[in-house]
């Protein structure tokens, strides 16, 4: 269960819903979908692939269904990384306050680095996605046989539980999986394809993994201006697993969950705002709103699927949909100041 002091975790997309024919429905489309394959004469290649991702994702929903209301936080890394190198010690030491603090640990259930954060998360907080490759990798010890353990064949797949199932991401060195998963959950949180989480980048002490990454951040994108300044907003970077786990646990301290109600952005908080900061809000990010105000307002019909947070406060918007740096500024000054 998650630590004294922090909130009820807030749903993953696909937490079940109290209303059944909302089920039935896509039930029901999944099968027509299906139906217009065989009119239009797919392929037997295609079709398998179509097979395998569905019978894929069905099962690795089934793992993750229990454990959909728990905080998780997904550790990226080096399979390669020894056990005798210092970002290996960071990622066992990173598992073990995570799980103190009541959160699961997702990681690709290999060697190196994800078996460092499931060590120190111990086998109960650990879950697993493990990719089939003819080389590499059978799953770490910790994970090894464990009924949270998933096993799949496309890195698609396993890199959309990755993002899907969590509350948060840590990203340790690693190769180009590592940089791949990283700039990946970047791009679904800067377009908003992925509601804001907190995404912190570990070096070892002293390390310079992530700070050499950073400069090409500032030299080679931000310069250019191939990103904004407020995307920094989307991450940290630390050598103290302390001040990494404080980002991660911290995000949540007020801010809980959002979601889209028509055309307006509702923000779910564990603590209601003053009078005071909300109008300092719409004073300092009148910039991301299309028109109208940032206000309080009850909870909406509509929201009957999240019904364990129906007694949270809230704050609506019209928010343009385009600047998520600047959500993320706000989510911050909330957490900060509320």
């Amino acid at each position: 269960m998650p630590a004294p002091g922090i909130a009820t975790p807030p749903s993953v997309p696909g937490t079940p819903s109290p209303v059944p024919e909302h089920r039935s429905t896509l039930i029901t489309e999944i099968k027509e979908t299906a139906d217009k394959l065989a009119a239009d004469g797919a392929t037997r290649g295609d079709l398998k692939i179509l097979s395998r991702v569905l019978r894929e994702l069905r099962y690795a929903f089934k793992v993750f269904t229990p454990y959909r209301r728990q905080f998780k936080v997904t550790v990226f890394g080096s399979a390669r990384t020894a056990r005798d190198d210092g970002a290996y010690r960071q990622s066992v030491e990173f598992g073990a306050q995570m799980a103190k603090a009541g959160w699961m640990v997702v990681t690709g259930a290999g060697s190196g680095i994800m078996e460092g954060a499931h060590v120190g998360a111990g086998q109960e907080m650990a879950m697993g996605v493990n990719i089939m490759l003819p080389f590499e990798q059978e799953s770490n010890a910790v994970i090894s046989h464990d009924r949270k353990l998933v096993h799949l064949k496309y890195f698609f797949t396993r890199k959309l539980l990755f993002v899907k199932e969590v509350h948060a991401v840590a990203l340790f060195p690693g190769g180009f999986g590592t940089q791949d998963e990283g700039f990946e959950t970047l791009t679904l949180v800067q377009t908003g394809k992925r509601d804001p989480m907190p995404i912190v980048l570990v070096d070892e002490p002293g390390g310079t993994y992530w700070k050499a990454w950073y400069r090409f951040v500032i030299d080679e994108l931000l310069r250019r201006q191939l990103v904004s300044e407020e995307d920094l907003a989307f991450f940290k970077i630390t050598d103290r697993v302390e001040e990494a786990v404080q980002e991660i646990i911290s995000f949540y301290s007020v801010y809980n969950s959002m979601r889209y109600i028509r055309d307006r952005l509702v923000l779910r908080l564990n603590r209601e705002p003053s009078d005071a900061l909300v109008e300092r809000l719409n004073k300092d990010f009148a910039d991301i709103l299309v028109e109208g105000r940032i206000e309080k307002t009850p909870v909406h019909r509509l929201e009957s699927d999240d019904e364990h947070l129906k007694n949270l406060p809230r704050l609506t918007m019209t928010f343009n949909r385009r600047n998520f740096g600047r959500l993320r500024q706000l989510i911050d000054v909330l957490n900060r100041e509320c």
